[in-house]
């Protein structure tokens, strides 16, 4: 069944560009559960009128929630909502508190967990020594019954004291924290790839989709380097997001 759009009135004084404030209000039916995947909405010469817009406010509007993934046109169909993607802030969090805190549900199923040594890239990304030992942790993380993201993560032993079963039931991070380690700082290296085949049946997606992948070490306030994470996540669910400034 074809929506409008109820509730909203456009600002004409505002220095927000109307097919934005458009795009917002779209945005948050589509991210509420208002307007749930497959919803078909009107086209949008109709939806134009209805607002008192122009054709190409309102077609820019639907261009960009399109662009950022809520949105797809079907020839045939038209305009229809799909599953939103998890956007996650580039901040020093965890992605079981940044699912918690959008308000979806983490799940997660322990794929690997090992005390082991480091290998020669983690150990110097940790800063160990000879001797040291890490946990060698390999995570499949869900929201809801999706499978969103692959992570491996490596802490040394001797800062942390860490359990399988705790790992399944709550963040890395939040258990960090509660060893008595403040995490103050981190470098992160963003990029993509294609999925490769176990990763590909894990992520119930199809060999050679498209990944993000991201690189973490994280640091606490004594700048001693406490993890040290490789994740991949399914760019078809998921996105990161920036907030720039100017100076």
């Amino acid at each position: 069944m074809a929506e409008g759009i109820p509730q909203l009135v456009v600002d004409r004084t505002s220095p927000v560009p109307l097919y934005f404030q458009v795009a917002q209000h779209l945005e948050q039916l589509i991210e509420s559960g208002a307007y749930p995947p497959g919803t078909r909405l009107d086209n949008e010469i109709m939806l134009a009128d209805q607002l008192g817009l122009s054709r190409p406010t309102m077609r820019r509007a639907i261009e960009y929630l399109v662009d950022r993934g809520l949105l797809v046109r079907k020839r045939g169909v038209g305009t229809q909502v799909v599953q939103p993607k998890v956007r996650r802030p580039v901040e020093l969090s965890s992605l079981y508190d940044d699912l918690r805190a959008a308000g979806k549900e983490p799940r997660t199923e322990i794929l690997s967990f090992e005390v082991q040594q480091p290998s020669e890239v983690v150990a110097e990304a940790l800063g160990l020594g000879g001797g040291s030992e890490v946990y060698a942790i390999r995570r499949l993380r869900y929201t809801g019954d999706e499978p969103l993201s692959i992570m491996s993560n490596f802490v040394p032993t001797e800062l942390v004291r860490l359990q399988a079963d705790e790992l399944a039931e709550t963040g890395l991070y939040a258990l960090i924290r509660n060893a008595g380690i403040n995490l103050k700082i981190a470098t992160q290296s963003i990029g993509g790839r294609a999925a490769r085949a176990a990763e590909a049946r894990l992520l119930a997606e199809s060999p050679g989709a498209p990944l993000l992948t991201m690189t973490r070490i994280a640091y606490d306030d004594t700048g001693r380097a406490v993890e040290y994470g490789s994740h991949i996540y399914r760019a078809s669910l998921y996105t990161f997001e920036l907030t720039l400034t100017t100076t």
